[in-house]
């Protein structure tokens, strides 16, 4: 749930840009690239994100010219001219960093000193990109329950001195893609906001602007590591588990890496985080006049577009702003950096509402700002929880989460209700002992011959209660029945395919009805041939939205890992290529069915029945997720 405020204002923001701006000709003077390879990655690179313009605190030799807390302190005091304030005023420095130019003491501190600023709380959050909104959530917390007037957030980075080239000599200019990437993604500077509990806006006379709530949620439980500094390429040691740093650096431990195949589930849940927050009322897509939205890359724009979009959930292009292109990536500083241009450059209006979006891909995390412009003399604010939405126009939409197409007309309540359910099993699913030990890269043969032997007992009756539930269908829904047995025709053998992957790998059972039965997939089993026999079970097509995404969202996020951990021939994983490959096409038909059933009976309750179908098939698929490492 966001933390709402009700007597928080922005009262000036400001930022800190070392040096001219280094266009991409320029950029080989700062960081160099290493080898062949590198110059063709800097170019593919640099022709998706869209950079032209960014600024490091290092000069041409690699010298630094700037420290972080340099940045930081040159951010606040820009920050505090612009409010017309001094450090005599504020009584708390929050910060928000990828790291400060120390390991010991916190960031906060070290900028505390470089300004000699007075005695005043201080907070150095740790983190990478969403830890300037942490900065900003901690100061404004701060002045909400009275304990300060003023306090200032800031945040800064400088990634720049692990770029260059030197960093890489150790291990002969030689290093991989994921480290690669980030040397020409990043830059250096820092942002500032100083929070005060009323003051007016700076350059806005007449007008202030109130921080309404922040929302952060971090998804780290969830996903393998996706951005780390401090591990070796194959995260199994960390730099401080070397004999020396010097050993650190050879082996890879001191490059920052991107694993850049994770980043689509980065957008995913981080899309539905705002979804959730429209559904409960926290924010409107058609109020919001200002979208600050912080991206790595143009490429991903489109990607975030399209998620909105299927949401039913846009905001019009023209109301997005970012200064990437002039800026930089900036890191944790990006959203300061850019709310401190924004408020430069445009003239607001009271009532306008600028929306903040800043997704981690560290180990996952989606945090959410809202600010409004406000009169002078507006009364003093008051916070209640927000509504829900009401019930949605027929002509709003949402597609479910794995759906590449826009979903049709009048679908939007049970979509999302379909997709708040994918989200909890998902979440779940990734912290089971089975997927975790994946993650970990602790999986070896015997665990997926166990997972895989397990699992060919469930897959084997799925076309079953497919065609127990076609011939169960009756009157108009006899129509279904066609579909359902294409979809069952096409799934008959799918469990030869896994038995036979088993065999290839190992598996030392010969006889399928040998294998071992899960607890869990028995268990969905008899749920599901027990619907398949009640009259019109519509419900099943909430079962095999659940069984579908299972095999098109979280199986080809785990198959390069279970390729990388297991030294196993490729045609042992036919199943799961298989499944990754085909299950988008299921769930188009699996839309289809539904568009049916609703046209059908427009006013029945297969919604409720799809609903609840998919809500217990999800958990007892999760049953069999927990039981596979215990069988």
């Amino acid at each position: 749930m966001p933390v709402p405020f009700q007597r928080v204002y922005l009262q000036s923001a400001g930022s800190f840009l070392p040096g001219d701006p280094v266009d991409n000709e320029r950029m080989d003077d700062y960081i160099a690239p290493l080898n062949r390879l590198s110059q063709r990655i800097k170019r593919r690179i640099l022709a998706e994100n869209g950079i032209r313009a960014r600024h490091y605190a290092i000069d041409a030799e690699g010298r630094t010219t700037f420290t972080n807390a340099q940045l930081a302190a040159g951010a606040i005091r820009d920050c505090l001219a612009r409010g017309g304030a001094d450090l005599t005023q504020v009584s708390m420095l929050a910060s928000g960093s990828s790291g400060g130019d120390t390991l010991m003491p916190g960031f906060a501190n070290m900028i505390q000193g470089e300004l000699a600023a007075p005695p005043m709380e201080t907070l150095s959050v740790h983190g990478i990109c969403a830890a300037g909104v942490g900065a900003i959530q901690a100061a404004a917390q701060g002045i909400e329950l009275g304990a300060h007037r003023s306090a200032l957030a800031v945040a800064a980075e400088m990634p720049s001195r692990l770029f260059k080239r030197s960093r890489f000599a150790a291990r002969g200019y030689e290093t991989d893609f994921d480290s690669h990437f980030l040397r020409w993604m990043l830059s250096d500077g820092a942002g500032a906001l100083l929070l005060s509990d009323g003051a007016a806006l700076a350059g806005d006379k007449g007008l202030k602007l109130r921080l309404k709530w922040v929302h952060q949620r971090a998804f780290s439980g969830d996903y393998p590591v996706c951005m780390q500094l401090g591990l070796t390429e194959d995260r199994e040691r960390g730099h401080l588990d070397f004999g020396s740093w010097a050993e650190a650096e050879a082996a890879g431990a001191l490059s920052l890496r991107q694993d850049i195949r994770l980043l689509p589930h980065l957008f995913d849940i981080g899309i539905h985080e705002y979804a959730q927050l429209v559904k409960d009322g926290w924010v409107d897509p058609a109020r919001v006049d200002h979208f600050l939205c912080h991206y790595s890359s143009e490429k991903f724009i489109p990607v975030v577009e399209d998620l909105m979009a299927k949401a039913g959930l846009a905001i019009p292009r023209e109301r997005w702003y970012s200064n990437l292109a002039w800026r930089g990536n900036t890191g944790a500083a990006s959203i300061l950096v850019m709310l401190a241009e924004f408020l430069q450059t445009r003239t607001l209006q009271p009532g306008e509402q600028i929306f903040c979006y800043v997704p981690e891909s560290g180990r996952f995390m989606a945090a959410y700002m809202l600010l409004e412009v406000e009169a002078a003399d507006a009364p003093p604010a008051t916070v209640a929880a927000p509504q829900a939405k009401a019930a949605p126009a027929e002509d709003e939409f949402i597609a479910p989460p794995h759906d590449p197409g826009a979903a049709p007309d009048g679908l939007r309540d049970l979509l999302t209700e379909l997709a708040s359910v994918w989200h909890d099993y998902r979440s779940q699913v990734w912290r089971t002992p089975l997927v975790r030990k994946i993650r970990e890269r602790r999986f070896a043969v015997p665990d997926y011959l166990n997972w895989m032997a397990q699992w060919v007992p469930q897959v084997r009756e799925g076309s079953l209660w497919m065609r127990e539930g076609a011939a169960s269908l009756t009157g108009d829904y006899q129509t279904l029945a066609a579909l359902i047995d294409v979809h069952a025709g096409e799934e008959q053998n799918d469990f030869q395919i896994l038995f036979d992957d088993y065999r290839k790998a190992g598996g030392p059972v010969n006889d399928i009805a040998q294998l071992h039965r899960n607890p869990g997939g028995e268990a969905l089993n008899a749920y599901l041939h027990g619907l398949a026999a009640t009259p019109n079970p519509i419900g099943l097509l909430g079962a095999i939205y659940v069984i579908e995404g299972t095999g098109q969202r979280i199986v080809p996020a785990l198959l390069p890992l279970l390729k990388a951990a297991l030294k196993l021939p490729p045609d042992v994983f036919r199943f799961l290529e298989y499944h990754g490959h085909n299950d988008e096409h299921h769930l188009s038909r699996w839309l289809m069915a539904v568009e049916m059933v609703m046209a059908i009976d427009p006013a029945g309750d297969a919604p409720r029945k799809i609903v609840e179908t998919a809500r217990h098939t999800a958990s007892l698929y999760l049953m069999q997720f927990q039981h596979i490492t215990q069988g």
